[in-house]
């Protein structure tokens, strides 16, 4: 039989305290014919978050000589997830915020072929202990990605996400900072189908985020904006999915 591979990737910073607990809710038995790797890249941690990890039963570490930033340690987490063969990969926050007991659930759809990207959306589905302000900025800076993909984002921002095979060989996340946005952007532009999933969040016990909102939007609205200009070329799927189209409405008009 042929055994296909799950890898859950946690990009970490100074996450000794919370790490471990995540790892211990990843499922490592989740379907027949799947096996289950978690990976975690150590941003370059001052504290013990890669001794942690390995305690708690990580079966890979990398780890950075110095602080790189949240989007080097996600785009080194795919890369990483590409060269151990994963079929799928699954991405989730170090801080022990999000449900790894769902996981199953935020890949069904990639399993099941209907999206090659999914998130796992907190306004969708649970929230629990999220600041006004902090609510406020994820509303924003998720309608700001609605509006410019003109589809209905529920969590633009979420921490916890899944992608096929084809999407992380693919994905390309231009700046070190951060992530969320501009890989969305990227992939959707690409043509993979997103699809969203609720699931449960609770904010951390321990320790505290890295994002500050001024250096957040200082450095975010800068490279969504080099996203947007930057051509980028569509993917089959799109191209076979845009073809269907095309032959079920012979006299439509299509377009990127």
């Amino acid at each position: 039989m042929v055994v296909r591979k799950l890898i859950v990737f946690l990009p970490a910073y100074n996450e000794e305290l919370n790490i471990g607990h995540v790892i211990a809710r990843i499922p490592r038995e989740i379907k027949t014919g799947w096996q289950v790797e978690v990976a975690v890249i150590d941003d370059g941690s001052t504290d013990g978050t890669a001794a942690a990890a390995r305690g708690a039963g990580a079966d890979h570490v990398v780890s950075f000589g110095k602080n790189r930033g949240l989007g080097a340690a996600v785009r080194e987490g795919l890369a990483v997830c590409v060269r151990l063969g994963a079929d799928i990969g699954l991405m989730i926050d170090a801080d022990n915020e999000y449900p790894a007991e769902q996981i199953p659930e935020v890949i069904q759809p990639i399993w099941e072929g209907r999206a090659d990207y999914t998130m796992g959306s907190r306004f969708k589905g649970e929230i629990q202990g999220m600041k006004l302000m902090r609510r406020l900025g994820n509303i924003g800076f998720t309608l700001l990605q609605a509006l410019i993909l003109r589809r209905m984002i529920w969590d633009g921002q979420s921490g916890m996400r899944g992608f096929s095979r084809e999407a992380m060989e693919h994905a390309e996340i231009i700046h070190d900072y951060n992530y969320a946005q501009v890989l969305t952007l990227n992939l959707v532009r690409q043509g993979f189908r997103m699809e969203e999933v609720p699931i449960r969040y609770q904010v951390r016990l321990h320790g505290e985020s890295f994002i500050k909102f001024r250096r957040y939007v200082t450095a975010v609205l800068p490279a969504v904006w080099r996203e947007l200009r930057r051509p980028v070329k569509k993917h089959h799927r799109a191209v076979k999915d845009n073809s269907k189209r095309v032959l079920a409405n012979p006299g439509q008009r299509t377009g990127d």
